[in-house]
């Protein structure tokens, strides 16, 4: 900063009254504080220079001074003057005042350093303190009246602390000190901070311990643990957390009403923040949701073994009507022993006795309703889930069209769920030997597709481009299925590759649709050891021999030349069921169980053909309007093999003995039966017969 002077309206008078000046000044010292300019940050050289033949030893001031304002009032006493001091003159802004009436003199004005108090804080260099007119005015006219005084005179009180007097020469250290070590308005531009609040007492409980909402402490772990929002107040994370929900979308803090949200909060990991040590009730919590997941499992097996209690009841119960049957069998025995030996009695209780266990048959279980509209039209068991899948129209068209399958539980004779497969009807189902709940299922709408029973969803589609019929797995070879084309051709899918089908078998007669697929695995069997695929179509049946994974040779089978249904297979024996529609030669339906065979090589460029005869005839009735399915299978007790066929005519499922061809059963259905499937469950033999709406369920006993 520039220096900047000052000139006294006085020196246009002249030079040579500095005494009448002072003296003036000295007089009015007592009741008007001398005029102060500050001159902040600049310095100001002194120089000793004699003046009008005054004494030689003026005092020189310091290097950094500053003139002071009217700060401190009532001071006792105005400064003594001594001789003036002519500064030397410097580039600067020169101030003039309009009663200013001539040019300055050289002459240094006369002033009085006021020094501030030593606690008083020093101001940054830089700072500027304005001079007002008021005291300038002030200033002119002390030095008018001090014009006539011609010597000092010395001042009627003590000066005031921290004043500096202009006199006899003083030691330059002696100005130095550490009274001038501020300059201009220090002492009224002191800036006061309030300290810092003292902290709360090490045992007292502060504000910031316990959640403003519940008035509860905080904790270090669990639901309770400290949270805060954006604007910083802190709470209990459930607590805020149920605040704002219960708030909206116009959640506010409940502490600042900023607005706020649930995705706001934010745990906080404050180690100074006290929380309160909760770990054992954790721990306990955590024992508690054990002991609650053991109960819940201990109520599930309680509640299987009370199924298999009730099992257990009922076969006690039949056991003790057979021995009472027993029992009256042998009282009529014993009023009969007049008229007959004991020998012969005793073989007619032993001939009872052996009938029993061969009386063993089907029985009626429980009945459970699919569709109430109808539709219903294969049906297939899986046993790792323990439940049989029905195809059926969707019950809910409207929402979601298409067709799929219900599950029925065998545990419990009840439908839990219904999984949506195609957008047509559902021709085949069918599942392999890996019990991986993986369905293979063909229908209508030109599709082929895997579901998964374990998520309910499709996992793999095959599109056809024709409609399909049939569908079965390879059961050698769980990688490979087929399917079974309305223009007779059977494709083979590969699962590893998901673009399109590895091979295509094509008819060699006529092209009908392919009404049923059955494989046959490969066996020791010495009659029939070779494994492939049976194809039977409205005109005959085909089995198509696997060569190896990518070749297959065709064999025509001797059936009928028309009315073929439906082909299935008993791996065990080797033995196919053939339906047949009445035609000119049967009027009646009629099952035809054949034994497959194969012809030995006689040639070596020959190969061997393979053949199926017939063994027993079967006729299951006189009507046959749909394309049901049958069934052919090995008995509960393992002694014989049954051939199960619907009659629509009495709405029946017939049950036969294969090896003799003798009728056992007819078990009632509402409806014809459209397919039939045999199961065992927990050691229990049971017998699923499928009608348009409803799932008859018949119990081995």
């Amino acid at each position: 900063m520039e220096a900047m002077e000052v000139d006294r309206p006085a020196e246009t008078a002249g030079a040579g009254q500095p005494e009448a000046a002072a003296a003036a000044a000295e007089q009015a010292g007592g009741a008007n504080a001398p005029p102060v300019v500050l001159d902040s940050g600049s310095s100001t050289e002194v120089d000793e220079d004699d003046d009008d033949g005054e004494d030689a030893a003026a005092p020189r001031l310091p290097a950094t001074w500053a003139f002071s304002q009217r700060a401190v009032h009532g001071a006792a006493g105005a400064p003594v003057r001594g001789t003036p001091i002519r500064r030397r003159r410097r580039q600067g802004l020169r101030v003039h005042y309009p009663s200013q009436t001539a040019a300055p003199s050289r002459g240094f004005p006369e002033f009085l350093l006021r020094a501030p108090a030593a606690s008083v804080a020093e101001p940054e260099s830089g700072s500027t303190t304005e001079v007002s007119e008021d005291e300038e005015d002030e200033a002119e006219r002390n030095r008018e009246g001090t014009s006539a005084a011609e010597e000092p005179v010395a001042p009627a009180g003590p000066n005031p602390a921290g004043a500096v007097q202009q006199g006899p020469p003083q030691d330059p250290s002696t100005s130095n000190s550490g009274s001038l070590a501020h300059s201009g308005r220090t002492a009224d531009l002191t800036v006061n901070s309030p300290p810092p609040p003292p902290p709360p007492p090490p045992g007292e409980e502060s504000e910031s311990d316990a959640c403003s909402i519940c008035f509860e402490a905080f904790t270090a772990a669990g639901e309770h643990r400290v949270a805060t929002l954006r604007c910083g107040h802190l709470f209990g994370f459930t607590c805020i957390q149920r605040w704002l929900k219960a708030q909206g979308p116009a959640g506010k803090c409940p502490q600042c009403n900023k607005k706020a949200k649930r995705a706001d909060i934010v745990l906080l990991y404050a180690s100074r923040v006290r929380a309160l040590d909760n770990s054992e009730q954790e721990s306990l919590k955590r024992c508690l949701e054990e002991e609650q997941s053991l109960r819940r499992k201990a109520e599930l097996e309680a509640a299987q073994f009370k199924l298999k209690l009730q099992v257990v009841t009922n076969q006690y119960g039949q056991v003790q009507q057979e021995l009472q049957e027993l029992r009256s069998l042998m009282a009529k025995a014993g009023r009969s022993r007049s008229s007959s030996s004991p020998s012969s009695s005793s073989s007619s209780v032993l001939a009872a006795s052996q009938a029993g266990p061969k009386t063993s048959q089907y029985n009626f279980s429980n009945a459970v309703v699919v569709s109430q509209t109808g539709g219903c039209r294969v049906l297939s068991y899986c046993e790792p889930l323990s439940c049989l899948l029905a195809s059926q129209p969707s019950p809910h068209s409207t929402l979601v069209p298409g067709f799929g399958v219900k599950k029925v539980s065998v545990v419990n004779m009840k439908s839990c769920q219904y999984v949506p497969i195609h957008s047509k009807q559902i021709r085949g189902l069918a599942f392999n030997r890996q019990n991986d709940s993986l369905l293979l299922s063909a229908a209508l709408d030109n599709t082929v597709k895997l579901t998964s029973l374990l998520t309910n969803t499709v996992v793999q589609t095959y599109n056809t481009g024709k409609p399909v019929w049939s569908c079965c797995w390879c059961l050698d070879n769980s990688n490979y299925i087929y399917a079974g084309l309305s223009h007779g051709s059977v494709l083979v899918y590969d699962t590893r590759d998901t673009s399109t089908h590895v091979q295509e078998l094509q008819p060699l007669r006529s092209r009908c649709p392919v009404a049923s697929l059955c494989y046959i695995p490969r066996a020791a069997s010495g009659s029939f050891p070779c494994g492939g695929l049976i194809a039977g179509s409205l005109e005959g049946g085909c089995f198509w021999e696997q060569v190896n994974e990518a070749a297959y040779r065709p064999h025509l089978l001797p059936l009928e030349a028309a009315g073929c249904t439906d082909i299935q297979v008993e791996p065990e024996s080797r033995h196919c069921l053939v339906t047949y529609r009445p035609g000119r030669s049967n009027p009646a339906v009629h099952c035809v169980l054949m034994a497959l065979n194969r012809s030995p090589q006689l040639e070596s460029q020959q190969h061997p053909s393979c053949s199926c005869t017939p063994v027993q005839t079967f006729s299951a009735g006189a009507s046959c309007k749909l394309l049901t399915k049958n069934a052919v299978f090995r008995s509960p007790d393992g002694q014989r093999t049954l051939v199960c066929a619907g009659d629509e005519a009495s709405n029946s499922t017939m049950v036969w003995d294969a090896g003799s061809g003798s009728l056992l059963q007819k078990l009632p259905a509402d409806l014809p039966v459209l397919d039939i499937s045999p199961l065992s469950v927990n050691g229990e033999h049971f017998l699923a017969a499928l009608t348009e709406k409803m799932l008859k369920v018949y119990r081995w006993e």
